[in-house]
């Protein structure tokens, strides 16, 4: 799965890790403003961004495209001298690529969470004190529009990219698989693990890997943001002052709800993994049955059949309880960001923008830490699909 894209992957892996980590090290700790030596404006770094499309090229966004380029060329350069892979081109700037524009894309999240404070102030002080100029508000308008333009046209080639990625990975499985046909041949359903399970692996990656990242950036970009912005809230309900408060509401909240999901959802990978394999033995004798009259009778058929019934009974009553489960987390949870705020919004400590501005912070943070629940049955499918590749290669492993 790894090994036919990636050149070595637990030292790839491990070593992007590594370098990511002494990348963001760098960075934070005084990397950010090197962009000086280069000849950028002094304490360009420290400078107040614009609320608007020019916040992109200026100059701590240049110096960003700068170091992302540097830094994944020395990375891309080790991994040529260190390995030998026919689609490290794909695999090393492919997956570079798609980093910087889920980069990007949180990046103009921020842009417009910036953008709620200030106009929903104006709203609000319009509203409170008889009208005002009308332009204002359209201004405000345009500058989201403009912004929301260029998000749009970078996720659209993103998600193009993105998918001319995955069905390279699956080009590389596919070739990696049917290389070793004759090793392969024998095992029960070959064709349907080379053919539909290498298709669903790299379609079901497509979505986890590209929403894992963007989590992960997510919380980089707004965390800090959501820290700051815990000074105009003190009080939680029912807990009331805590220091951070909505920083400890959010993950609470996640870890909570994620605990909940994973004791629920335990089961389910392995039925998912058996509904494969019973699926698998049904057909298998089908297609046997196409050939020999001697295979696939009635009697073999319903016993093979009656399995397949079994297994997706089970499934119907796990998912059941299950679905319910966390269906009624994700409806608490629309309210959950409004509810917090409610000793704020009572003691009026805090304006309408600021509170739309620490709805929408809130809500990225929390739906950053809540990946696993959001893509909890992805990832039980991924799972019952990763196990029957496994045992898969086993065979050319022994």
């Amino acid at each position: 799965m790894f090994k036919s894209f990636f050149p070595n992957p637990k030292f790839f892996f491990g070593s992007l890790i590594l370098w990511f980590a002494v990348n963001v090290a760098l960075w934070y700790s005084g990397g950010s403003g090197w962009g000086t030596f280069l000849g950028l404006p002094p304490n360009y770094a420290t400078a107040e961004l614009a609320i608007g499309v020019s916040r992109f090229w200026s100059p701590a966004f240049i110096w960003f495209y700068i170091w992302f380029f540097v830094s994944t060329a020395i990375f891309a350069i080790f991994w040529k001298i260190k390995s030998k892979n026919p689609w490290q081109a794909w695999s090393v700037w492919g997956s570079a690529f798609i980093l910087f524009n889920i980069w990007f894309g949180v990046q103009v999240s921020v842009v417009v969470n910036a953008w709620y404070n200030p106009f929903y102030d104006l709203i609000q002080q319009m509203l409170s004190h008889g009208g005002g100029d009308v332009t204002l508000l359209y201004r405000g308008v345009m500058t989201f529009l403009y912004v929301a333009m260029v998000y749009v046209t970078a996720a659209v080639f993103n998600l193009f990219f993105v998918s001319h990625y995955v069905f390279r990975w699956r080009t590389a499985m596919n070739e990696y698989y049917t290389a070793n046909w004759e090793k392969l041949r024998h095992i029960e359903g070959a064709s349907q693990r080379i053919q539909e399970d290498t298709m669903r692996f790299a379609k079901t990656m497509e979505g986890l890997g590209v929403s894992l990242v963007e989590a992960l950036m997510t919380l980089l970009a707004f965390m800090p943001v959501l820290f700051s912005l815990s000074s105009h809230v003190k009080d939680l309900p029912i807990v009331g002052e805590i220091p951070h408060a909505l920083v400890w509401a959010a993950i609470s909240w996640a870890v909570l709800g994620t605990g909940i999901l994973m004791l629920v959802g335990y089961k389910l990978p392995g039925l998912e993994f058996n509904n494969q394999k019973v699926e698998a033995a049904y057909r298998k004798e089908l297609v046997y049955g196409e050939d020999n009259p001697e295979r696939a009778d009635p009697l073999t058929l319903k016993e093979l059949f009656s399995k397949v019934r079994f297994n997706y009974f089970r499934l119907y009553f796990h998912y059941a309880y299950f679905n319910l489960v966390r269906i009624w987390y994700m409806q608490l949870d629309n309210i959950y960001g409004l509810f917090v705020l409610f000793p704020s919004i009572a003691a009026g400590a805090i304006t309408l923008g600021l509170m739309m501005q620490i709805s929408n912070v809130f809500g990225k943070v929390r739906e950053s830490f809540q990946y696993l629940i959001a893509s909890w049955p992805t990832i039980i499918e991924l799972l019952s699909i990763y196990k029957r590749l496994k045992a898969f290669e086993s065979t050319l492993d022994s």
